[in-house]
């Protein structure tokens, strides 16, 4: 088998597609050509056929911006990518995009480019892996058993958050996790000497891995190291490949302008001459390698149709762990989820991250695939799961993570977790903390994962901690994300209907967004059910039946006050009409006549209470309408008195009303 001609081969289609785009990265689809090849032909457990296999490898390009090394295995190994797909990179409505999109390419496990986010993600699945295996292997009866591999390179390594991910997966003892650093020496702007110079091997072996060195255009060696770091089983692996940026170009090799810039026509044809492959000839693909590539696609076909016997022979011998894969693999939700909901005593006020605590402990049992933690802050955000265990070093059955202070490893290790399967993940840490993790988040939204972060300490009313962890722009910074579902409820009641809302959207994100400060329970039994939360507004109060012609809109701990508000304006012929409006997201799911039933038009004096800032809220404040927000940081006082002083009281509301109204004739 010449590796070296299919290593060869993905570097010329590399070559061609972004010669051909006018736009790309050949450096690292050159000069990790040979390690890819390696691993995907002698190594890689996946079925091309059938790519969401559940006991396949997972790959993962950390280095997204080496697409066309990726999407040119994928073509060679019979994914449903043609020649034509790699013609097409980076147009308009291709499936290859600039950077690995998961989603849009078959096999492309997750979307990279953000460096760093793919290290995260490997060590996300990894852990999956290991916390399956612990769940459903029984003694020789091994249905989980693969492994996480990906390539990372000087970029990956810099970033912060990949030293926060890969210290975890070493804490953690994920064996089964391999990354190929590709180790050029070469950034965008020139030598990595001009700001680097970490001792990686040092590093690694001080978080505790394993770390291999090889020559990285070394193909017997590269076989070789990966054998071996398949014996590790204590630690993960760091394969240190020593490689050339844009190897086999005559004139580009080791040119920091090969990182990100097509090659050249002639370049083109000298490099496939240097490599002995047809200079005139674009997109070539050599017999010989399309014939070595049939052969293992038929093995990779036995392989995965051996694993669906087995598979089926243990569901034969244990139904209840059968069905507990099944139940996990669908996500399954309970029928009764909704009476499983607590109640709550209407005489005792109660943070919104107590009641999700107590939401939290009601649900667990009913969904074994919710597992989930936090940045260090379990005791605060209030979201360790009571009497189901904690996973840590070599100890993978519990259901509690604990990531340290580590919020942006957490962001990308959840984003893994979600996409490996199975798993249904959440995570928490303060709101104001949501800006360490913000590439991982938009990550997961642009993904579309089911992931539920559960962001607590959500206003000013922190009080004395001061303005460094008051949110004021985050929640609506989380707002702006395309595909993000925010739910900011007003007490306990709503805390347990966001739950479930988070819980069935499949389809994004969702950030429960809760307070630290008690607030009232609303009896329902005197206002609408706390599930009219699922769209997002509703009419909490009003004091007549009739179309109103003042509108009170709040959410979070600003409607408590909002509604003894709206009770003391309510008089002569002023009609209230107070509306909790806990999601945005959620509302704008409605059609125009629920959202006119909720909000009629033809009321123009609205007033908005929200103890953020005011970006976005004019839409529904409309031209009339007023807001009372918050347009600086915080402060260090009891919540009390800087609610006084921002002005978040029912006396400020009433008179702010006042003045609208004397405004307005």
């Amino acid at each position: 088998m010449d590796l070296l001609l299919i290593a060869n081969t993905i570097r010329v289609l590399s070559i061609d597609a972004i010669q051909k785009a006018g736009s790309g990265h050949p450096g690292i689809s050159m000069g990790a050509a040979d390690f890819a090849a390696v691993l995907f032909v002698k190594h890689l457990k996946h079925c091309p056929t059938n790519p969401a296999w559940p006991d396949r490898d997972r790959f993962v390009l950390s280095a997204g911006h080496g697409s066309t090394l990726l999407y040119s295995l994928l073509c060679l190994s019979g994914y449903d990518i043609t020649l034509d797909d790699l013609k097409a990179f980076r147009q308009w409505g291709s499936r290859t995009p600039g950077h690995p999109e998961y989603g849009v390419t078959p096999g492309v496990e997750t979307t990279t480019g953000p460096l760093g986010q793919g290290c995260g993600n490997a060590v996300g699945m990894a852990l999956a892996e290991a916390m399956l295996a612990e769940r459903f292997n029984i003694g020789n009866d091994r249905i989980v058993d693969h492994y996480t591999y990906g390539i990372c390179g000087d970029g990956d390594l810099m970033e912060g958050l990949s030293h926060e991910a890969f210290s975890l997966a070493a804490h953690l003892g994920l064996n089964k996790l391999i990354m190929f650093y590709d180790d050029n020496g070469i950034t965008i702007e020139g030598s990595t000497s001009l700001a680097y110079s970490d001792d990686v091997r040092k590093r690694f072996e001080g978080y505790h891995w394993n770390v291999l060195e090889v020559d990285g255009h070394d193909i017997q060696a590269i076989d070789r190291i990966l054998k071996q770091a398949r014996k590790e089983k204590q630690k993960p692996t760091l394969i240190i490949g020593h490689t050339h940026i844009g190897y086999g170009s005559p004139h580009m090799v080791n040119n920091h302008k090969v990182h990100g810039a097509p090659l050249g026509v002639d370049e083109v044809r000298a490099t496939k001459k240097n490599l002995g492959l047809p200079e005139e000839k674009e997109f070539y693909i050599p017999e010989e390698v399309r014939s070595i590539f049939a052969s293992l696609l038929k093995k990779w076909q036995a392989q995965a149709e051996k694993w669906e016997n087995a598979f089926s022979n243990y569901c034969a011998r244990y139904p209840d762990k059968a069905m507990l894969w099944d139940s996990m693999q669908k996500r399954v939700l309970p029928d009764n989820l909704e009476s499983r909901l607590p109640a709550f005593d209407l005489e005792k006020p109660v943070a919104t991250r107590n009641a999700s605590y107590k939401v939290l402990q009601a649900i667990a049992k009913a969904i074994p695939c919710l597992v989930g933690g936090s940045a260090d802050l379990a005791p605060s955000t209030k979201t360790l799961m009571e009497d189901y265990g904690d996973v840590g070093h070599r100890t993978f059955a519990g259901r509690n993570l604990h990531f340290g202070v580590r919020e942006h490893a957490m962001g990308a290790i959840l984003n893994g977790m979600a996409l490996h399967g199975m798993f249904r993940v959440y995570g928490s840490t303060f709101l104001v903390f949501s800006d360490y993790f913000r590439p991982s988040i938009r990550l997961a939204c642009m993904m579309k994962l089911p992931i539920i972060y559960i962001f607590t300490h959500d206003s000013f009313y922190v009080g004395e901690d001061g303005p460094t962890h008051e949110p004021v722009e985050q929640l609506n910074a989380l707002r702006l994300i395309p595909n993000m579902t925010v739910i900011r409820p007003s007490d306990a009641t709503e805390t347990g209907a966001a739950w479930i809302a988070a819980l069935k959207n499949t389809h994004g994100p969702t950030a429960l967004i809760l307070t630290r400060q008690k607030l009232p329970v609303l009896d329902r039994s005197q206002f609408p059910r706390a599930l009219s939360l699922e769209q997002g507004a509703y009419i909490l109060w009003q004091n007549r039946k009739d179309q109103p012609n003042f509108i009170l809109i709040a959410t979070g701990s600003e409607v408590s006050i909002a509604l003894e508000a709206a009770k003391k304006l309510a008089s002569g012929n002023l009609n209230v009409r107070l509306i909790s409006m806990p999601s945005w997201e959620l509302f704008e799911r409605q059609s125009e006549e629920t959202k006119n039933l909720v909000l009629p038009p033809d009321c123009k004096l609205r007033l908005v209470i929200e103890a953020g800032v005011p970006m976005g809220w004019e839409k529904y404040a409309g031209e009339k309408g007023r807001l009372i927000v918050l347009k600086r940081f915080g402060a260090s006082a009891p919540y009390k008195v800087l609610a006084e002083r921002f002005g978040f009281t029912t006396d400020h509301i009433i008179q702010t009303a006042h003045n609208m109204l004397e405004d307005n004739g």
